[in-house]
């Protein structure tokens, strides 16, 4: 199963999130519900740095890990455009989840105190 945690600050802005394991919903080069996760997940990373000039934090490995992390200290607009991107990635993340939620499961985590 491909784990999703979203983690929230405590004033509810995303600030990393992390993807490990595999969907096992088809054989490895067959498998859509990798195959969507992945372009969703890597394409919201492109669109952050792309559209913002911004360069998250990033963990990627063969065994199925991503991890990225959003930078403290941005302007209020910067951040605003990279949790409306992100935001973005959640709704197509969940939208698999719906269909597919015996091999995609999403957990939220909020910081209580920053």
């Amino acid at each position: 199963m491909i784990q999703i945690t979203i983690n929230r600050n405590s004033s509810g802005f995303i600030q990393s999130f992390k993807i490990s394991g595999h969907a096992f919903f088809a054989n490895r080069g067959k498998d859509i519900v990798c195959a969507g996760v992945s372009a969703i997940s890597v394409g919201a990373i492109n669109a952050v740095h792309e559209l913002t000039g911004i360069t998250p934090d990033i963990e990627h490995d063969e065994s199925g890990l991503l991890s990225c992390t959003i930078p403290d200290g941005l302007s209020g607009e910067v951040n605003g455009k990279i949790q409306l991107l992100l935001e973005g990635m959640i709704v197509s993340l969940k939208t698999i989840e719906e269909t597919y939620g015996q091999n995609i499961k999403i957990t939220f985590k909020k910081q209580e105190v920053e």
